[in-house]
């Protein structure tokens, strides 16, 4: 059996069913930002984008921890 998908990535389907992008698009927007604090990137996503906080978090969480090769 597989382990349940945890923490940020736990978000992911429903942030691809709710907003219609795969999850690439948002860390490709995400990473073409000017902004690279992550509660910027958060405000970014929710004020441009229109998503909601736990979505825009988990997106930059995981973005920024991929990044830094975590």
């Amino acid at each position: 059996m597989t382990e349940p998908v945890k923490g940020p990535a736990s978000y992911f389907p429903s942030i691809e069913k709710k907003y219609g992008r795969p999850i690439a698009e948002w860390k490709t927007l995400i990473r073409a930002s000017p902004l690279t604090r992550h509660m910027e990137l958060v405000s970014w996503l929710k004020t441009e984008h229109g998503l909601g906080h736990g979505h825009a978090n988990a997106l930059v969480a995981h973005t920024l921890a991929e990044d830094a090769g975590a």
